[in-house]
């Protein structure tokens, strides 16, 4: 699913924004767009094609055009501002809150919130901050580990053995980010993923219960959020079917419309299947320096005939 839209209660909750007003209904106010507003222009009166939707903000420039206006002109056009409904206002810079500001905040339902940050950092933050609030996202479940820096996200059926799998991962010094659900953000064309605050840090191994990773391992075992750049897939093991046995050629998945390198690997008694996942993430990072050991192996067979044909 996509998260297409936040609450200001929430940007609030998120961030540590000095609340000099919030509204009645900021839980229910919601912000859509990553673009935000400096209302210059329409502090001068200019409302063709403004935005109304969008987080205004007061910097240096436009307090500073305020602060010089007539008392009553400045009352007029911070009036014609809130009347546009505007969801919320930041000023930045630690600046005074003109007493009228918050009156008429009060009047339109406008939540107020004020920065020690200069204009360019805020702003920053803001895009920062709303880039990953909106992003694409949906739950899969799975598991994400950290194993030699490569953000690994393991498939499989229920049952099969990924949290077994992980655990012995972990045990080998690699990390957990999430399991069960993982939570992917698309930010630009990359995929974060992390665990929902409830379950992060826990892992359930069926015989035992549910295990708090972090106490057991320590700090060191964990990470909050990881870029996923390789899947390997779990599947049951079948005599007929056709596994990659070369690989030379990489199999891909698409989340999120982001393709990734896939990996599946078939289980069965007796194979060491947290071994076979730390050599592959090792493969898939020696491919991602240039080096193919199915095509070195090829090339290598292709000069031995070559060289054969010519004696």
């Amino acid at each position: 699913m996509n998260n297409k839209r936040i609450t200001v209660k929430e940007l609030i909750e998120d961030n540590d924004f000095e609340v000099i007003y919030e509204a009645k209904d900021a839980e229910k106010t919601y912000l859509y767009t990553t673009e935000f507003n400096r209302p210059g222009l329409q502090l001068s009166g200019f409302y063709t094609q403004f935005v109304s939707n969008r987080i205004q903000i007061i910097g240096g420039a436009e307090w500073h055009y305020l602060k010089a206006l007539d008392p009553e002109v400045r009352r007029s056009r911070l009036k014609a501002l809130f009347d546009h409904k505007i969801p919320l206002l930041i000023v930045t810079r630690d600046q005074e809150i003109f007493p009228e500001m918050i009156a008429f905040a009060r009047q339109n339902n406008c939540t107020i919130l004020r920065t020690e940050d200069g204009t360019s950092r805020a702003l920053n933050k803001l895009i920062t901050y709303m880039e990953r609030a909106l992003a694409p996202t949906l739950r899969r479940h799975g598991i994400l580990l950290d194993i030699f820096g490569v953000g690994v996200l393991m498939l499989g059926e229920s049952g099969i053995g990924k949290s077994e799998t992980a655990l012995d991962l972990i045990v080998n010094g690699h990390k957990l980010i999430a399991d069960d659900s993982v939570l992917i953000k698309k930010l630009d064309e990359r995929l974060i993923g992390t665990s929902p605050k409830i379950t992060r840090h826990f892992m359930e191994i069926r015989g035992i219960g549910i295990i708090d990773v972090e106490r057991l391992f320590g700090i060191g075992s964990i990470m909050e959020e990881k870029e996923i750049e390789l899947v390997i897939e779990l599947t049951q093991w079948d005599d007929f079917a056709d596994y990659n046995r070369l690989g030379i050629d990489d199999e891909k998945i698409s989340i999120l419309d982001v393709s990734l390198p896939k990996i599946e690997i078939p289980m069965r008694t007796g194979r060491n299947t947290s071994v076979i996942v730390e050599i592959a993430t090792r493969n898939y990072k020696q491919k991602e320096l240039g080096y193919n050991a199915a095509l070195a192996l090829n090339q290598r067979v292709l000069n031995s005939i070559e060289t054969r044909k010519r004696l």
